[in-house]
């Protein structure tokens, strides 16, 4: 995943709104979302190369989410370590899990070396925790203070123009929303797919370049073989109804889909 925007507890009425875009190679296999046949709490695409995922949520109320850190001085936005561990794999084990967030990230801190660089957030109802294995953050668990949060690859809030301009767009939704009138998930779905590049002046500097920093500037990326495959958006209404609704936009995909999915988180 490459841009990862939320709300916690910014408003009375949807303690979390999520809204992301996956960023990937148009010919990994994917699975679009749905309730996992072996543990049919957890709602999440899948990773069909590595049998991770990089979004999800469960019926108890815990999510969470990954992206991956550029890393500097590479040649490729996506370029690994070559790491024998999928980043995807973190999403799936905290889902899977009954471990409280602060504690499964204390667990990942202990392992992060051997992954790719991510950062990872992990949640429950009232509480999120962030964790990065990137180098000037590694292995420091924080605690996410509510407001309206976004991270692509670099760490939490760091203020690239994507992160910048959705979480402008989820503060204005926010502000919006009502009982009478709820979070539009199509609108936010459209916000996702807005694919105007940034200002030179405004890009980071992350060492790929400056005409791959332009192509990867807007919140949708599409390149001839790599870009936004799915964009997500899930909003949890204070009742503890989650709506869950999942755009599809790979161009190697024939049908492409838009689902959605509704249910009342369990205590």
């Amino acid at each position: 995943m490459c841009t990862f925007l939320f709300a916690l507890k910014a408003h009375p009425e949807y303690p979390l709104v999520i809204a992301a875009n996956r960023d990937e190679y148009y010919a990994r296999p994917t699975a679009p979302a749905a309730f996992w046949d072996r543990t049919p709490h957890v709602l999440a695409g899948r990773d069909l190369k590595a049998g991770g995922t990089w979004l999800g949520i469960t019926r108890s109320g815990r999510w969470a989410a990954i992206t991956n850190v550029r890393k500097p001085r590479s040649n490729s936005p996506t370029k690994t370590l070559q790491s024998t561990q999928s980043r995807g794999w973190l999403v799936r084990d905290y889902l899977e899990s009954d471990d409280p967030p602060e504690t499964y990230l204390a667990t990942v801190a202990e392992s992060g070396h051997l992954y790719d660089g991510f950062n990872l957030i992990a949640g429950q109802l009232g509480e999120a925790w962030y964790l990065s294995n990137a180098k000037q953050q590694s292995g420091q668990i924080q605690p996410i203070e509510p407001g309206v949060h976004g991270v692509s690859n670099a760490s939490l809030n760091t203020p690239w123009p994507k992160v910048e301009n959705g979480r402008e767009v989820l503060a204005n939704a926010m502000a919006s929303a009502t009982p009478e009138s709820p979070i539009d998930s199509n609108a936010m779905l459209d916000a996702l797919a807005d694919s105007r590049r940034s200002p030179d002046e405004l890009l980071p500097d992350t060492g790929v370049g400056l005409e791959l920093e332009r192509v990867l500037s807007p919140l949708f990326i599409a390149t001839p073989h790599y870009g936004t495959c799915s964009s997500t958006v899930i909003s949890v209404r204070q009742s503890g109804i989650v709506t869950f609704v999942e755009r599809t936009t790979n161009p190697a995909v024939a049908a492409r889909s838009e689902l959605a999915y509704n249910f009342v988180i369990a205590e």
